[in-house]
């Protein structure tokens, strides 16, 4: 039997902006409906509920008119997410909200919870979604891409497996997910000449990227295909159908088992267009930080949960996720708009951290005479340790002398430096604090800053040696940063030597023009690099006139760090580079400010290793994906780590926003920019592009990168880097703010005993006043951990296999952990 799914592949950006997408939405369904009830038999299958919104606002009879063919069984809700996102990039738990925003809508309005996911056109997927799949409620699944020419499995039909042995059935659609007009009858015999021996098959059909969908002479020809048909029965069908069929046949035990992603496609959208994907990153790290301070602050009673609003940011962050938008596939005005639809999110996240930051400021004393109080929240069900960093405002803004800040925690001196703050005011008067604390978990610590008054700024180190470098050691660390070169040659944490000579050497490698770098996997070769600036062109790029300056320099220093600039330049690009060096712990914190104004080029950060690992190895969606070491550009999240056992030697990296890199022959390759044009790839062997004006290009301009390197053993960095990343990207929040005095002081809400365990999500649960807390074991062993929630005196002891995710109601009223779905419903009886 071939199963005929009937589709109208609609992306609701691309090559256009969002209300052509809705147009083609509502055109294209009201087509769809009159088919439905002009051919018997015939089925329409749609998923994201994004287009059924716009249909419902837009043209309510038609929505009607389709939640009644749903009823019947004419239309079928298909996939049943939000809409079909990149599946590389997000992280695992945005996309549970994809699926539950998604399950919540449907089921609303059309009463339907469809048991196969689809992203028909979506660049790869991550071996995350399986677990999420099915901790969701799904059985299987339905892809296009990697199509048969890039990447080769035994069957199309296969069981995929999880980083926590969880498995779905998965299919690959034959030809892709739509027909041209008038074609699907080509198509499908096509599909027929091409297996002809199988049994069972799946075909997809339908106009489709701008919509359109079935067509009545495509029926036309397919009814009378399936009519005249004598070996074959030809239907219009679901992918549930599909795939129950496929379980009835008792041939689901024999299916190839594949145990890894389903990548690489489309390389070049791990890089393209940087400042969606970064503010992406930041959104997604604003709002959940966010929902777990609210959610710590409505569970002792200090306001009350604002669903609205966060489910309004997270419609934002999901759109950004999108799969033309996330890879930087669409076209710059598309990208203008989904930087604008970030920044909403992210003002709407802002002004609910502001409420929940000041509730729970409750209870903390006022503060004494010339005391500058720092309150700063943790939001991770951990301690934290590190440095951080915050602004405040002296009374009196001075012109003379210098006031240096103190600062103690629980009446304990702390190390702390002041650094320029953001502002270019030559007075004394605003303090940039930046102290080392360890934060208590999930609650408010406050760091009480003094000030003395100084005759003069302490004066900076040269730092310099015999040989013109900069030395910088600890009894931890160890680094070398070449004066002549600017590059770091040195880096030994806690006696194990990880960096080579050059490290972080900004390259430039060959590019193409399209944003998607189509049929590659590697990128280069390598023709530049930038070059340290002379101390002249130096200076004129730092934006003095008329002097010189130190292209290599020490520009802050004191009991926390020391941090160290250096600049550079390539072609019509310049680099200013920050080496911040801790004076506690191995962690390197490196910041790179571009100004790129290249063409067909791609930047590239080189990160000679001084050994050769055995395993490249990045964060996935709840799991730590195997990369390929042979330099093909790979994706990963919010950190990458090279591990050598022989060496019993480790280095991580982790980033604020980029996804992509590659290694080969001891060297990491982290990569920041590319510069191609938007939305442009060969057609029929032509140019890429046209001949006779301006094109203009992809980030071109002033970006900004943060990289935050640390090395150890294998078994302590591969432990320990999961928590750093989270805490690297969901950053305690620090604000300088004078108490009340008066409350009482909230109770940690939620803490965790173990070292690895990480706190997913904690928010208000969709259909109840109770919470959701959604654990997840990051590492490839069984842990166990206590979970505590003080304010409820609720004490759990929860067991997790490698890379499990776990989901909890907590009830408020029975004080107790219920564990429910990744969609939060009852889980099903075994």
């Amino acid at each position: 039997m071939l199963h005929l799914i009937s589709n109208a592949h609609i992306d609701p950006v691309w090559q256009w902006e969002w209300e052509e997408g809705a147009a083609s939405a509502v055109s294209t369904f009201r087509a769809a409906a009159d088919f439905c009830e002009e051919f018997d038999g015939y089925v329409f299958n749609h998923n994201e509920a994004l287009l059924y919104e716009w249909v419902r606002e837009y043209e309510p009879p038609l929505f009607e008119r389709i939640r009644r063919l749903v009823s019947e069984g004419r239309w079928h809700i298909m996939g049943g997410w939000f809409l079909q996102p990149d599946c590389n990039m997000p992280a695992g738990e945005s996309i549970i909200r994809h699926i539950l925003t998604g399950r919540t809508y449907f089921h609303q309005w059309f009463g339907m919870k469809p048991a196969t996911a689809i992203n028909f056109d979506s660049f790869g997927h991550s071996k995350g979604l399986v677990q999420i799949l099915r901790k969701c409620g799904f059985h299987s699944y339905l892809f296009c891409r990697p199509g048969e020419d890039e990447m080769e499995l035994e069957s199309p039909d296969f069981r995929w497996i999880g980083y926590d042995g969880s498995e779905v059935l998965a299919h690959r659609a034959f030809d892709y997910y739509n027909s041209e007009l008038g074609g699907a009858l080509r198509k499908t015999r096509k599909w027929l000449e091409t297996h002809p021996g199988r049994k069972l098959g799946l075909l997809l059909w339908g106009v489709g990227n701008h919509g359109g969908g079935p067509s009545r002479q495509d029926l036309r020809d397919l009814n009378a295909l399936a009519e005249e048909s004598e070996d074959r029965r030809i239907v219009h069908s679901t992918p549930e159908a599909y795939f129950a069929a496929l379980r009835a046949s008792g041939d689901e035990e024999k299916l190839p088992l594949h145990g890894r992603d389903l990548n690489p496609h489309a390389v070049g959208c791990y890089i393209s267009q940087v400042r969606v994907k970064q503010k992406h990153r930041l959104l997604e790290n604003e709002l959940f930080a966010t929902e777990k301070m609210f959610s710590s602050a409505v569970l002792q009673g200090l306001l009350d949960y604002p669903s609205a609003a966060f489910l309004e940011a997270t419609r934002d962050l999901m759109i950004a996720q999108f799969h033309d938008i996330l890879p930087g596939s669409s076209v710059e005005t598309v990208e203008e708009a989904s930087l604008r639809i970030l920044d909403h999110g992210l003002e709407v996240v802002s002004r609910l951290k502001a409420q929940a930051y000041f509730a729970l400021a409750s209870g903390q004393p006022a503060a004494r005479e010339g005391e500058y109080p720092i309150l700063i929240y943790n939001p991770h069900p951990f301690p934290v340790a590190g440095i951080f960093e915050c602004e405040f405002q002296l009374p009196i803004a001075r012109t003379e002398g210098f006031s240096e800040p103190e600062a103690r925690m629980n009446g304990t001196p702390i190390p702390c430096q002041v650094e320029k703050e953001l502002g270019n005011m030559k007075l004394d008067w605003r303090k940039r604090v930046v102290f080392h604390a360890t934060l208590p978990p999930s609650q408010m610590s406050r760091i009480d800053c003094t000030v003395q008054l100084r005759a003069r700024k302490p004066s900076l180190p040269t730092g310099l040696d015999a040989d013109g470098n900069f030395r910088f050691a600890t009894g931890e660390l160890d680094v070398v940063i070449n004066g002549r070169t600017g590059w770091i040659d040195r880096y030994v944490a806690r006696g194990i030597p990880c960096l080579g000579e050059r490290s972080f050497r900004a390259i430039v490698l060959e590019d193409n023009d399209s944003p998607w770098a189509h049929d590659i996997r590697a990128f280069g070769p390598e023709i530049g690099e930038f070059t340290l600036l002379d101390p002249w062109r130096g200076a004129a790029f730092s934006g003095l006139r008329g002097e010189s300056l130190p292209s290599v320099r020490v520009i802050e220093n004191g009991e926390v760090r020391t941090v160290v600039e250096a600049v550079f330049g390539y072609g019509d690009s310049y680099l200013c580079l920050h080496y911040k060096l801790p004076k506690q712990g191995t962690e390197l914190e490196i910041v790179i400010r571009v100004y790129w104004n290249e063409k067909s080029k791609l930047l590239k950060l080189s990160v000679p290793l001084t050994f050769e690992a055995e395993r490249y190895v990045g964060q996935d969606m709840f799991g730590v994906a195997e990369l390929p070491r042979a330099g093909e550009e790979t994706v990963s999240q919010k950190w990458v780590g090279l591990v050598s056992e022989r060496e019993h030697a480790a280095l991580t990296c982790i980033n604020d926003g980029t996804y992509s890199s590659d290694y080969r022959n001891g060297e990491l390759r982290l990569s920041l920019l590319r510069s191609p044009a938007y939305t442009a790839f060969a057609m029929d062997g032509n140019d890429i592009l046209a001949k006779d004006r301006f094109i203009a290009r992809i980030d071109q301009g002033e970006r900004l990168f943060r990289f935050r390197i640390n090395a150890g053993t294998p078994e302590e960095r591969l432990a320990r880097v999961d928590r750093e990343a989270a805490v690297a990207n969901e950053r305690p929040y620090a604000l300088s703010f004078f108490p009340a005095g008066s409350g009482a002081r909230p109770l940690p809400s939620i803490v965790l005993d173990d070292p690895s365990i990480q706190l997913s999500a904690f928010k208000k649960a969709e259909a109840s006043e109770d919470f959701i807390i959604r654990l997840f074991n990051p590492t490839d062993g069984r842990m166990e951990t206590t979970v505590r929630l003080p304010p409820l005196g609720i004490v759990a002891r929860i067991a997790f296999l490698p890379y499990e995710i776990k989901t909890f109601r907590v009830d408020r009223s029975r004080r107790g952990l219920a564990e429910v779905s990744c969609t939060e419903e009852e889980l099903e009886k075994s």
